[in-house]
């Protein structure tokens, strides 16, 4: 059996996007890649990003926030961090073949009622999801190479 690629989302937090990413990818390319999350500052993972999840159908409750450094030991040869704050802290990890940036909102940061809060992660989500369909996967399967 071959084993698995390793694909790191990562956020400031680890609390929704790179969650909500790590999530999503298991759930289309789980047989081919193994994604895992981190955080720069974990803050354990949002009951919203949950929510959101959940409603397309994954189940993302087991999933814990993880600090960057638990995992900067492995060797992971695809990053991708989504938000700002984490390009610029992210380091640079030891086994790292391609490394992208996606730029999405933080959905903790929502205010207002819930249900507008919860609008917000939804948003959020479906374009994490739209980034992975577009730039990660394709007919042919995973092209994070080349």
């Amino acid at each position: 059996m071959t084993e698995k690629t390793k694909v790191l989302f990562v956020c400031t937090g680890n609390s929704a996007r790179s969650q909500m990413a790590e999530g999503y990818l298991r759930s289309v390319a789980g047989d081919r890649y193994d994604p895992i999350s981190g955080g720069i500052a974990p803050k354990g993972i949002n009951p919203l990003a949950v929510e959101a999840m959940h409603e397309i159908g994954i189940d993302i409750c087991a999933q814990k926030s993880k600090d960057i450094e638990a995992v900067s030991s492995m060797n992971i040869p695809y990053v991708v961090t989504v938000c700002d704050n984490a390009k610029e802290q992210c380091p640079i990890l030891p086994g790292t073949i391609r490394s992208l940036h996606w730029s999405f909102e933080d959905p903790a940061s929502a205010i207002g009622p819930r249900e507008r809060q919860l609008e917000v992660f939804r948003k959020v989500r479906d374009q994490i999801v739209k980034r992975i369909e577009e730039e990660l996967l394709n007919e042919s399967g995973v092209r994070l190479t080349g």
